[in-house]
């Protein structure tokens, strides 16, 4: 999706492709998952057991060349006669590591979660898959030139970048034409026949919907119940995708400069929204020449601050990042938070996403995407420029590019969508979009919410109605029309004056974040 430069990932597809429904494999080929003890501590403790799935490279010759997916599995809590089945996780992304989301099912409300067998699985190409996708390990070392093209010098530096990653990527061979969803979601379909299930169930974040949304238009009959959290709009994969974010994401962060205005007797960075935005981009220019601890220039400053265009729940410790950086000058704290986010270290993670977005459809060349970027960024600064040289190395992808699946719900049962309806990440649209397209499927809106990728978080409203659903395949009833199905309220902003503040932070989430690059 193009998630700009930070932290995020999204989007959609679509296009005019009609594909055949592949053939189930041969029961001599569905391959074997020899389960075993997990070398991940979170999930050996949390009673997991890991193993790998060998799966074709390329599914048009399907004796030639096996990958490697990683597997892990929770198992199902309650007897055997209560017993509901798989339930397969993916994270969003593209490029996200599900493996470790084999917990996920310890958060559904009431153990719902407990009839399930909850298969975590890193898509192919991501984490501990083999082999695992790398192209540049300092690709996103600070302080990197300005995102805004200011001069021509910039903007040669930015494409002689872009070029480079892409032309690193290239020592992966022949699995980079192997990479896109329609590949995945064929791979989803071998977990679930070593697992030796006739259906899967399925639980879906962000580009993970989209995951959801191609393999239940390919294997309808073979989608038991699904789950879809803030849903990438198929027919924007991905170029537009990119677009429509940098345009929602400059209204959530102008939200944010909004609430941390509201506590200025907390943070004392301006009373209003435009002096805390005035204060914020100031900051960033003022780095420019002057990189915090030589690290942390206008483009790590960027990324440090999307997040809280994607989750309230990071609002609290970066407006503590910003208001300390301002009234100290101590540049450690902020070079952590950039680390966190998007340091130098292992790129598996953007690696597969560029290989993903780069092929899953096709990218316009270097004029469209020049004025177009420059029109965006007219009116929506924060994030216009960053998110496209997030996704600038597809105008120089070493493979070829697809046409997205043409998604058709028609003969998929009832499943459940869920999104907030000021997420920036994955705009409502994308949702409406998708519940046209499911006509059995039903969507629980909250209207007034930017927190992308939220559920199980503790909002109990939506929470109890996806345990209801997992449980029972209660749904809400479908209304006519165009909206949603039924709403609920999102979770309050938090108050960095209530008592619990102090220990409100990411690291204190229910369950990992999801939905993230």
């Amino acid at each position: 999706m193009g998630i700009a430069g930070a932290v995020a990932v999204v989007v959609a597809a679509t296009g005019s492709a009609a594909w055949a429904q592949p053939d189930a494999p041969a029961a001599d080929d569905i391959g074997h998952i020899s389960f075993g003890t997990c070398a991940d501590p979170g999930l050996a403790q949390a009673g997991a057991e890991c193993g790998f799935l060998s799966v074709p490279l390329d599914y048009d010759r399907p004796h030639g060349t096996r990958i490697q997916l990683a597997v892990s599995r929770i198992r199902h809590k309650v007897p055997d006669s209560r017993y509901q089945g798989i339930m397969l996780v993916n994270p969003g992304g593209p490029g996200g590591s599900g493996l470790g989301l084999a917990i996920l099912g310890q958060f559904v409300p009431n153990h719902a979660g407990d009839a399930y067998d909850w298969i975590g699985f890193d898509p192919r190409g991501v984490g501990s898959s083999k082999p695992a996708l790398t192209c540049d390990p300092n690709y996103f070392s600070g302080n990197r030139p300005d995102y805004v093209p200011r001069t021509g010098a910039l903007l040669r530096t930015w494409l002689k970048r872009s070029k480079g990653y892409a032309t690193a990527c290239a020592k992966n061979g022949p699995l980079l034409q192997h990479m896109t969803t329609v590949d995945a979601a064929r791979d989803m379909d071998r977990i679930r026949a070593a697992l030796g299930r006739r259906q899967l169930n399925y639980y879906g974040f962000s580009y993970g919907t989209y995951l959801g949304q191609v393999y239940s238009t390919l294997f309808p009959q073979r989608v038991r119940r699904m789950v879809l959290d803030s849903n990438v709009d198929p027919r924007k994969v991905w170029y537009q995708a990119n677009l429509d974010q940098d345009v929602a994401f400059e209204r959530n962060i102008k939200i944010w400069f909004g609430w941390v205005a509201e506590f200025d007797s907390v943070y004392h960075l301006g009373t209003t929204e435009p002096a805390v935005e005035k204060l914020w981009y100031a900051e960033q220019h003022a780095l420019l020449g002057h990189p915090a601890g030589g690290v942390v220039g206008p483009d790590e400053w960027n990324d440090i601050f999307l997040l809280a265009g994607y989750y309230q729940l990071t609002w609290l410790e970066l407006g503590k990042v910003f208001s300390d950086w301002v009234h100290t000058r101590e540049p450690q704290p902020l070079i952590d938070e950039y680390t966190s986010v998007d340091g130098p270290g292992d790129d598996n993670g953007f690696a597969v996403y560029t290989a993903v977005q780069c092929t899953d459809a096709h990218w316009p060349g270097l004029g469209k995407t020049l004025r177009d970027n420059n029109r965006v960024n007219r009116s929506a600064p924060f994030e216009t420029w960053g998110n496209a040289w997030f996704n600038a190395p597809c105008l120089y992808w070493p493979a070829r590019s697809g046409t997205p699946l043409r998604i058709d719900g028609g003969r998929v049962g009832g499943i459940l969508l869920v999104d907030e309806t000021l997420d920036a990440a994955t705009p409502f649209e994308g949702s409406l979009e998708v519940r046209r397209l499911f006509p059995n499927a039903s969507l629980i809106a909250e209207p007034g919410g930017t927190t992308h990728a939220g559920t199980l978080f503790g909002n109990a409203c939506v929470d109890d109605q996806i345990a209801g659903y997992i449980a029972l395949g209660v749904l809400p009833a479908r209304r006519v029309g165009d909206g949603p199905d039924t709403t609920c309220a999102p979770l309050p902003q938090p108050d960095p004056t209530a008592q619990s503040a102090a220990v409100a932070t990411v690291s204190g989430a229910r369950r990992p974040l999801v939905g993230t690059r």
